[in-house]
């Protein structure tokens, strides 16, 4: 059987390099259990495919820690 995942793609602000990418790929990946993450300094757009839901304003927290800022 196989599983389905929860696809949470988000807007942020703050990243300008792929080292940026990978800045956000990495809280994204120790906060929470995520089956992928993807996010791309050129478009502003984060992808994460996980088992549970995403909380948002954990994420949001995390992620301002370091300078980046999730668009509403």
């Amino acid at each position: 059987m196989k599983k389905e995942y929860i696809t949470t793609e988000l807007q942020i602000d703050g990243m300008r390099c792929g080292m940026c990418e990978t800045h956000v790929n990495d809280i994204v990946r120790r906060n929470f259990k995520v089956k992928k993450v993807k996010s791309s300094h050129r478009t502003g757009k984060l992808v994460i495919l996980s088992e549970d839901k995403i909380d948002l304003d954990k994420l949001e927290a995390s992620l301002k820690e370091m300078g980046y800022y999730i668009i509403k």
